[in-house]
């Protein structure tokens, strides 16, 4: 029943983009759509994590989720629009660190009064934030300073240093230094007439993330219409509605596994996901932008660079002790909607 519910829905969404015109009729199927792919998206993370463990659970659905925007931005740097990409970028890293991992924490907070995962491994992901940042940084600060080519050469460096420091993070967090990091017991685990075979919980992964990408795209290109007629600026749009509608599975994804006391794969996700666009898409972009003879550097505006920092600075103060509530879930979301605000007036 399940499986069918969701075939239909996105055989549906599919029949509106393609034989409609209608913005609405597209909008109101494809997000249904997707919403029946989040759920199969988080049944199928959950299932992996059961063989796996949270992290690589997490880390697998951070990653199909990341690796179909890394497509999308591909397709956007072969046109020219480096300045979308960065704002898609920034909405990606603020979106999961305030929005995914605020909602996550206030429902895994409201039906549990405190929820936990591994503190050194909140420590280190605070750290890999501060990196992101002094990385972003840098090159803005050196703008006037350096020539264009400079400039050019100096965001390949730190391309370069950032994607080595992430494939180190890598192999110390899943090789060298596994059992430290190693996710915390949770008193919640699959029912036995749930639980999916190992090969089947990956094929599914796989499977919903190729769906999530397709239907995402549809829901983005129908809000993106409704969005531009409301008089909305594209800065707004790329970095909020864009970054909203077109993670809302990954995003449901991590509720779905807080509501089930599974933070620690909540994390992974939201965390996990903002480090990988920082420390590994970004930069992976730089290198790809070559191949289309123009390369894009890594100057970001003051205003992405301040959402930036201001939300790598409140989810690393929040989450650095492992420990969690739903009143620090408000406060992340509080800290989205100012920025949200300020984007809009822009």
């Amino acid at each position: 029943m399940f499986f069918a519910l969701v075939i239909a829905l996105t055989a549906l969404s599919g029949w509106a983009h393609y034989f409609t015109q209608s913005s609405g009729l597209q909008f109101v199927t494809t997000s249904a759509a997707i919403i029946m792919l989040a759920a199969l998206l988080g049944r199928a993370t959950e299932n992996v994590a059961h063989y796996a463990g949270e992290r690589i659970g997490g880390f697998l659905n951070a990653t199909f989720g990341n690796a179909a925007e890394l497509i999308i931005a591909i397709f956007l740097i072969k046109e020219g629009l480096f300045d979308m990409v960065k704002a898609s970028i920034t909405g990606s890293i603020i979106g999961n660190l305030l929005l995914v991992l605020g909602l996550s924490v206030i429902a895994g907070g409201l039906k549990f009064k405190e929820q936990r995962f591994n503190p050194i491994l909140a420590g280190h992901n605070a750290s890999l934030m501060l990196l992101s940042v002094i990385a972003l940084f840098i090159p803005a600060v050196f703008l006037k300073q350096l020539k264009p080519e400079r400039i050019d050469t100096l965001s390949l460096i730190i391309a370069g240093l950032l994607i080595i420091a992430y494939i180190l993070w890598l192999i110390f967090s899943m090789i060298t230094h596994k059992e430290e990091l190693a996710d915390q017991a949770v008193e919640e685990e699959i029912e036995e007439g749930q639980r999916w075979g190992k090969g089947f919980s990956i094929i599914m992964l796989v499977v919903a993330t190729v769906f999530v990408a397709i239907t995402s795209e549809w829901l983005v290109h129908s809000i993106e219409e409704v969005a531009h007629a409301l008089g909305w600026s594209e800065i707004f749009v790329g970095a909020f509605v864009i970054a909203i509608v077109g993670n809302a599975a990954e995003h449901s994804a991590a509720i779905f596994l807080a509501l089930k006391n599974k933070i620690g794969a909540s994390v992974e996700i939201a965390v996990g996901s903002s480090l990988q666009i920082a420390l590994f898409v970004a930069p992976t972009l730089v290198f790809v932008s070559l191949i289309f003879g123009k390369q894009m550097d890594l100057i970001f505006t003051a205003y992405e660079l301040a959402a930036i920092g201001v939300s790598a600075f409140i989810a690393s103060s929040i989450s650095r002790d492992g420990n969690t509530n739903w009143y620090e879930g408000v406060l992340l979301i509080v800290v989205y909607v100012i920025l949200g605000a300020a984007f809009y007036f822009l």
